[in-house]
């Protein structure tokens, strides 16, 4: 167990790690490039999509053989057998094409023909010149590895054939053949030889795997030399695409995973890969033009020449029955050797060959005892002579019934050169490969040689039905020195059409898909040689790159092992457990967008994770997995956006937003086009109004998508924001089509999840306690106080900040004016000493003097009886005299002011307490003139309960929110009540909750630091001066400035306001909703036309958070900043165009929906029942 364990552990490094080269396929072309590799010390991953298959597993009757056959037929659109059976059949219009699948590829079950490549294939003009250069050496390496031995003895088909082809197949002569196998009884003991075979005993059953283990396929020499040297193989993987790993995407934003900085990802599926530096593919003509396919839908760019060029090497098969020559062509049992002697056997399934000089060559082959004979007698193929041919078959079976002889047959094949003009092309509706086949011009010579020899020999002459039979397919990834004549060059490389002619760094071909002509004869031995040379080339790449990574390699000795290629499996406890669809459809940026998703649920090591999770609080992995699938967005690009990288937590925390549960999804897109995007959701579910909204927040997905950028500055720019939804419909489809063995689970982990935020509501963290010496992280600038008194006689004071840059400037240099902020009730906005970039902090640092008012609302100088009318009238002239009379009464001041601040301010202006000649520039977030709060808000505005709070609290309108002060029981019963007010988000902090439950949440949690949230309500915040609500609430009722009576005496002053503006508003509603600042833009650009007004969206932020929020300094701040550059160099801009169009952000603010004034109204009255009954 603990051997198993230590095997396991490795194979997940390995996988986590990475590998030097990943070969795709096991064939004649993936075998030597793994051998090669792994011999020169390289770190090799062998990948083939079937299974290892020994000499018992190979079939040996027509029933056995049914199961290990998977047919395609494109015409009907059907296919049956399994996907990783033995014969592969591809069916199509008139042409039929037979691959192998298995360890060893087509090595498995061909005939094991080696013949050397015909000087007339090495002479043709589209064959690479650089080949030639080694050829020779190539084919004797190839040779040597594939053991290629003579047959010993003229067997009774070669004998046969002997006599009457050359007369028969005109100017013919026979050609010399070798096979790949074992004609010796010496046994081998060498383990550094290739793996041990048995002797052929001229079974004749070649065609349908070696049941006695004496054909020298790949995976016996090739293959077992490779696994010796350190290779991993891994069967049963079926590669879809390769993809470029781009480490650079995703990780500014630090959410796309990668494993390593390999230079390619080879997935398996949607979500499972592996990286590799070098990426072989060798799976065979079909299979590599697949994977090139997809990974072509996914952004590699290949040859417009990728898929032409394909060759069927001119094959054609007949079957001639009822012969009365002595064939012998029927393979044997086991059974029947003692009777037959060995050279009067079938031999093996080839044993000789006839070449014309016309230009095709045809063999004579033995059927397998494992092939169905009625196959070839008439229901793949039509007879000739036409006379008797369809009673062939049921003459042949009563023959046999009544125990007479029965007649001789055997297979012809005839292969020869056509012009390899055919093409390979993919559907991709079905993702299946489609084939049309070359022209072949030597057709009608090759049926006449097969009605010769028919003739001769007597029987009857069954020809396939199709125009191409074939079994020797090559091209369609041609090898060229030209990158317009190829898809490759000479070595395997991939060219890259986007930098012509240089080529996509690791990544190759290396397989029949090179040979870019047919060869006329069996192109195994081709194959291999083209390998061998694409293999030398290849070795000294990976090596020469790897070197420059500073990794050095030493050539591996073959180790004394035992000739076994393991099987890597992982064992139930560790593979994805619950799979789940998901299809979601929804507009981004306006335009419309669907996601198709496919989810795999992770469980690693589940018993301890279990554990784990409950101590960390964090979700359980069981809630977390991949995503693949694809994403429709015909808008930005016309194919399919395919998912290469993705993520997903069901069960998102976040100590920030203890009482709320995300799920995130984060995907990385590839499109066929070649860019890249990121696309992240995320589902936000609060125990808001008794989970009135659970259903909506659960299905709606809040989507950012953006384009990676390359080069181009307009790529950076592009990003979209939308909602994508799920179904009802689309929902229970997911449901029902849940696969895993730990379905039951997830659903039950899943709901008990959704159970703890809606109704439950338990905490998942809570806000961390910071020690004051922690809260700091640099030096807040020196600062003066000083006191002001106010026109009506009250006590408040304003803090200076001089400019640290003064002592520097050069005296012509103008000096900037100063700025006075002015914060919004009571919570401080500006004044964070522990984040190292508050706004003051940017003040200062651009060279502006920095003025806080602090007002009769602020902790400092609580008030019992003060309106927002009063701050406005004697609060900021008091602030802006201080400033006159230490600078001059001709400064001006840039006013910053947020919340009921900049209520204040437009009072103070439009009331004419200030003028507007001392105003360099106004700007105000959540703020103007206009005051439009969101629907919830105006709810609670409209019911009594303000009148009520102030009844509650009496004369003393200030509520101690401190847990360590001193509280009256009206004041603990106002708390009381402001704790059970409903509001969207929740926190673990009970300052905190009973500040939002007064006024609702004034900012988003998730966009300020932990280290803000302690300051603002642990140290910032003792107490919460109230006496000003009463007039608040007639201001947000009425959605604009009136006085304390209610009454409209400010807007009517538009004159006042001769000044520049701007406007900011979050966009993503908490208390006021964009509409204010849309309002007031409209207002100042119709009433003072002279001036430079402006209004900014900031996407992401609530409330309070356009100042506080840990990215405010980039989003916010900066609007801030050009905004008082432009005023220091002249407020007035010329008539602005005025904008008569609806507000495009006005639906962000109405979150909440009409019926949640009923719900809000029927809790209140709850609430007062149960507090006063």
């Amino acid at each position: 167990m603990e051997k198993a364990a230590e095997e396991v552990g490795r194979f997940v490094k390995e996988e986590e790690d990475g590998y030097d080269a990943v070969v795709i396929g096991s064939g004649y072309g993936g075998s030597v490039a793994a051998c090669r590799m792994s011999m020169a010390g390289i770190r090799v991953c062998l990948v083939e999509k079937g299974r290892r298959w020994e000499a018992k597993d190979f079939p040996t009757n027509s029933l056995e053989i049914m199961s290990d056959v998977r047919i395609e037929k494109r015409s009907l659109g059907i296919s049956f057998g399994p996907k990783d059976a033995l014969f592969q059949v591809h069916e199509q219009d008139d042409s039929l094409a037979a691959v192998a699948c298995g360890l060893g590829g087509g090595s498995l079950v061909n005939a094991g023909v080696m013949m050397p490549t015909p000087i007339r294939a090495r002479r043709n003009s589209k064959w690479p010149k650089e080949w030639e250069k080694d050829w020779e050496i190539c084919e004797a390496s190839a040779s040597a590895m594939l053991r290629v031995q003579s047959i010993p003895v003229k067997f009774p088909i070669a004998k046969t054939m002997e006599e009457i082809a050359e007369p028969e197949i005109e100017e013919s002569f026979q050609s010399p053949m070798k096979l790949s196998m074992n004609f010796s009884h010496e046994e081998q003991q060498d383990s550094t030889k290739p793996k041990q075979t048995g002797s052929c005993l001229a079974c004749g059953n070649c065609l349908s795997g070696c049941p006695f283990n004496a054909k020298n396929s790949t995976d016996k020499n090739y293959i077992d030399l490779a696994v010796q040297t350190g290779c991993t193989v891994k069967t049963g993987c079926q590669v879809l695409f390769v993809v470029k790993n781009i480490d650079d995407i995703g990780k500014e934003e630090g959410n796309i995973s990668r494993k390593t900085r390999r230079r390619w990802l080879v997935f398996f599926n949607e979500t499972d890969y592996i990286p590799s530096d070098f990426v072989i593919l060798s799976a065979g003509v079909f299979g590599t033009a697949e994977i090139l396919f997809q990974s072509q839908m996914r952004g590699l760019k290949l040859s417009e020449r990728f898929g032409c060029g394909f060759s069927c090497n001119g094959n054609n098969v007949a079957y001639l029955a009822g012969s009365p020559a002595p064939l012998g062509a029927y393979g044997l049992d086991s059974k029947q050797f003692s009777k037959i002697p060995f050279q009067e056997r079938p031999g093996p399934s080839i044993s000789s060959s006839y070449t014309s000089s016309l230009g095709f060559t045809i063999q004579g082959a033995v059927l397998p005892m494992a092939f169905p004979c009625l196959l070839f007698k008439g229901i793949t193929t039509y007879g000739w002579p036409s006379r008797y041919w369809f009673l062939h078959g049921l003459i042949e079976k009563i023959g046999q019934i009544l125990g007479l002889n029965s007649s001789q047959a055997m297979v012809l094949n005839a292969m020869g050169y056509d012009e390899s003009d055919g093409k390979i092309t993919f559907e991709k509706e079905t993702n299946k490969i489609c084939f049309s086949p070359p022209y072949d011009p030597l057709l009608p010579r090759k049926i006449k040689a097969f009605q010769k020899l028919t003739r001769k020999l007597g029987g009857v002459l069954f020809m396939s039905r199709y125009r191409s039979t074939s079994v020797h397919l090559l091209g369609g990834c041609n090898a060229s020195s030209n990158p317009s004549d190829g898809v490759c060059n000479s070595n395997g490389q991939v060219f890259d059409p986007s930098f012509p002619p240089s080529v996509h760094p690791g990544l190759y071909v290396c397989d029949a898909s090179l040979i870019p002509c047919s060869v006329g004869v069996n192109p195994c031995l081709t194959i291999a040689t083209a390998a061998e040379h694409v293999s030398n080339h290849l070795v000294q790449d990976v090596l020469k790159y790897k070197t420059r990574e500073g990794v050095v390699f030493l050539g591996k000795t073959v180790e004394q092992q035992p000739n076994l290629i393991p099987q890597w499996k992982l064992d139930s406890s560790m593979k994805p457990t619950v799979v789940i669809k998901e299809t979601m459809t929804g507009y981004v940026g306006g335009m419309p967008c669907s996601a198709y998703l496919k989810m795999k649920m992770n469980c690693w090591k589940q018993n301890e994770f279990d554990e784990l999770c409950q101590v960390m609080n964090e979700s359980h992995q069981l809630l977390r997995g991949k995503v693949g699938g694809y994403v429709v967005f015909t808008s930005v690009e016309k194919d399919k956006l395919y998912i290469i990288d993705g993520d997903i937590d069901m069960c998102g925390v976040d100590n920030r937003t203890p009482y709320t549960q995300y799920m995130h999804y984060r995907l990385l897109l590839s499109a066929s086009s070649g860019s890249r995007y990121i696309l992240e959701g995320k589902k936000i579910m609060n125990p808001y109004l008794f989970a009135l909204y659970a259903w909506s927040e659960s299905t709606t997905m809040q989507v950012t998508f953006k384009k990676v950028a390359k080069n181009s500055s307009a790529d950076q720019m592009m990003v979209l924001r939308g909602e994508l939804r799920i179904s009802t419909t689309e929902l229970l489809k997911s449901l029902i089509s849940l696969e895993g063995n730990r379905k039951g689970k997830f659903v039950c982990l899943l709901l008990r999840n959704l159970f703890r935020t809606y109704i439950t509501r338990v905490p998942r963290g809570y806000h961390k306690d910071f020690l004051l010496s922690d809260l700091y992280q640099r030096h807040y600038p020196e600062s003066t106080l000083h006191d002001l008194k106010t026109g009506d006689g009250f006590t408040i004071s304003c803090r200076q900040w001089k400019s640290s840059k003064n002592p520097w400037m050069l005296e012509e240099e103008r000096k900037l004016n100063p700025v006075l902020l002015v914060n919004g009730h009571s919570m401080e906005s500006f004044y964070l000493p522990t984040e190292p970039n508050d706004l003051i902090r940017t003040l200062l640092e651009e060279g502006h003097e920095t003025w806080l008012l602090q007002t009769r609302l602020h902790p400092l100088h609580p008030s019992n009886n003060f309106t927002i009318e009063d701050i406005g009238r004697f609060d900021i002239p008091a602030g802006i005299g201080k400033i006159l009379e230490l600078h001059g009464p001709s400064v001006k001041i840039h006013l910053v002011a947020h919340c009921v601040g900049g209520l204040a301010i437009h009072i103070a202006v439009m009331g004419g307490h200030v003028s507007a000649n001392h105003i360099a520039s106004l700007s105000c977030t959540n703020s103007s003139m206009f005051f439009k709060i969101t629907l919830s808000s105006r709810v609670k505005m409209r019911l009594p309960l303000i009148p009520i709070s102030m009844l509650i609290l009496g004369k003393n309108k200030t509520v101690p929110l401190f847990e360590t002060l001193k509280v009256t029981p009206r004041q603990k019963l106002l708390k009381s009540i402001a704790r059970f007010i409903p509001r969207y988000e929740r926190c673990s902090c009970d300052e905190c909750e009973v500040f939002s439950g007064i006024f609702g949440n004034g900012f988003w949690h998730d966009n300020v630091s932990p280290t803000v949230h302690h300051w603002l309500n642990k140290v910032s915040l003792p107490r919460l001066p109230m006496a000003a609500f009463p007039h608040l609430r007639k201001i947000c009722n009425n959605g604009f400035i009136v006085d304390s009576s209610g009454k409209n005496s400010y807007l009517i002053h538009p004159e006042r306001m001769a000044l520049p503006t701007l406007y900011i508003s979050g966009g993503r509603s908490l208390l006021v909703t964009p509409q204010t600042s849309f309002l007031a833009n409209k207002y100042m650009k119709l009433h003072q036309p002279g001036f430079r007004h402006e209004r900014v969206v900031v996407e992401g932020f609530g409330h309070s958070d356009l100042l506080i929020g840990e990215e405010s300094y980039k989003k916010v701040f900066p609007h801030i900043l050009s905004h008082m550059r432009l005023a220091e160099d002249g407020g007035r801009n010329g008539k602005e165009e005025l904008d008569w169009g609806d507000d495009p952000y006005e639906a962000a603010g109405n979150w909440v929906s009409p019926s949640v004034n009923v719900w809000l109204f029927l809790a209140f009255i709850v609430m007062l029942v149960s507090i006063f009954l």
